[in-house]
């Protein structure tokens, strides 16, 4: 579903009545006429949608996670908020960018219209900006030819698994966060979609070397050997941005994870 199609459609249908009343049925009612019903409950809801919808479209928007590809970054179950702005003002609905702020940096972890089906959001962390060489051998990362920086940190266990990943400390574009890779799962991909510019990338058994074209940008989830990313479906436009993800507002099954995400 929509929501932002159906919070518009809902903006202009309360708002229309709102203004029509105003404009003519409020002049045309006997003086001590109760109002239509559909009259009252437009001019009630409308001022809570037109809130709701200007906060979503162009300062926050919720997100729930909805797998373990983010791991130990971000869990199944936890609920985010994502900044609409910090890469631009974008008109709601059709997501066209009418005013440019910043650009996506490497380290970041954003909130994007899922290149293969547009009506689904999917969340990862960018790897590789335009013009970059990603390469990815031997489950080790490196941009343009230098190695990105990594640091041993022991055990993840994954508590709905009851199963050990290696943990790691990766430090892309300055910012630190923790990854996770297991010793049973191959180096390379062992599947490849035919998506654009699908001829910038080079696969053997090791792993993949991609150039990111121009206007888009390399993802990957923080749990490398369990994420369908950009090494499966490919680049992410930057037309499929929906923000950058900043913080965990719930977590039913975890209350001591809000605030721990940044």
């Amino acid at each position: 579903m929509n929501f932002a199609l159906l919070l518009f459609v809902l903006l202009v249908v309360t708002g229309g009545v709102s203004l029509a009343d105003r404009l003519y049925f409020r002049k045309h009612r006997t003086a001590g006429t109760k109002e239509p019903w559909w009259i009252e409950y437009s001019k009630s809801f409308f001022p809570v949608i037109l809130i709701v919808f200007v906060l979503r479209s162009f300062i926050v928007e919720p997100f729930r996670i909805p797998s373990g590809s983010m791991l130990p970054t971000l869990e199944d179950g936890d609920f985010i908020l994502v900044n609409k702005y910090t890469y631009g003002i974008r008109l709601p609905v059709i997501n066209k960018k009418i005013i440019d702020i910043n650009e996506p940096e490497r380290g970041d972890v954003i909130v994007f219209r899922y290149p293969v089906d547009p009506s689904y959001d999917y969340i990862k962390r960018v790897v590789g900006l335009p013009g970059d060489k990603v390469a990815y051998i031997g489950k080790r990362l490196s941009i343009n030819g230098v190695p990105v920086p990594i640091e041993p940190a022991g055990e993840y266990l994954h508590r709905e698994k009851i199963r050990y990943s290696k943990l790691y400390y990766e430090t892309l574009g300055g910012v630190r966060h923790a990854v996770l890779n297991d010793d049973e799962a191959p180096d390379g991909v062992s599947f490849v979609m035919q998506f654009p510019f699908r001829d910038n990338c080079v696969y053997n058994a090791d792993g993949f070397v991609c150039t990111v074209p121009p206007g888009h940008y390399f993802l990957m989830g923080d749990n490398r050997d369990d994420s369908s990313d950009s090494r499966v479906w490919g680049f992410v436009p930057e037309a499929n941005i929906v923000g950058k993800a900043f913080f965990i507002w719930f977590n039913l099954s975890d209350p001591s994870r809000i605030g721990s995400f940044q």
